[in-house]
């Protein structure tokens, strides 16, 4: 029995959700718009932790975000609207995935373009190798580089 139990608390700690910074008071009562906030807080950078959802933060201003997010859709503004108001307030930087735009297209396109620079360079120079080995004749074997060959094969063909 005691085993049992010792199981059931072990599996009730390995499948509970990871702790949020979502106290209880900021917490909507429409489950619905609670949802949504959380969903926008997820998307959301905290300014002073920088690489945290404000969902995930316990700093001061994570928690202003989050009361500023519920009371956005309090008053009735859509997620785009949310997210827009809080670009404008405090810049590209509070979304934690940057929009694809013409400023962040560098962002967005530069892992790519490495990416495919640094396969076309190595065909290219896979290439070139294969072309410098076929162009260049194995030069023939001297009659001592023969007849080192040939005792070493005769040792080989007379051990077991």
């Amino acid at each position: 029995m005691r085993r049992m139990m010792v199981a059931f608390v072990a599996l009730m700690l390995l499948a509970a959700p990871a702790a949020q910074a979502v106290q209880p008071d900021e917490i909507m009562s429409d489950p619905v718009k609670e949802a949504r906030a959380r969903e926008l807080s997820r998307e959301l950078r905290c300014m002073v932790c920088q690489n945290q959802s404000i969902d995930d933060s316990d700093a001061p201003l994570a928690r202003d975000l989050r009361l500023l997010v519920r009371e956005r859709i309090a008053a009735g503004d859509s997620n785009s609207q949310v997210l827009d108001f809080l670009v404008a307030r405090y810049g590209e930087f509070v979304l934690l995935k940057p929009r694809f735009e013409r400023q962040t297209m560098l962002l967005w396109l530069l892992a790519p373009l490495l990416l495919a620079g640094g396969g076309f360079a190595l065909w290219r120079q896979n290439r070139r190798r294969a072309q410098e080995g076929a162009d260049v004749p194995t030069p023939p074997l001297t009659p001592d580089e023969e007849a080192k060959l040939a005792a070493l094969m005769s040792e080989d063909a007379r051990s077991p």
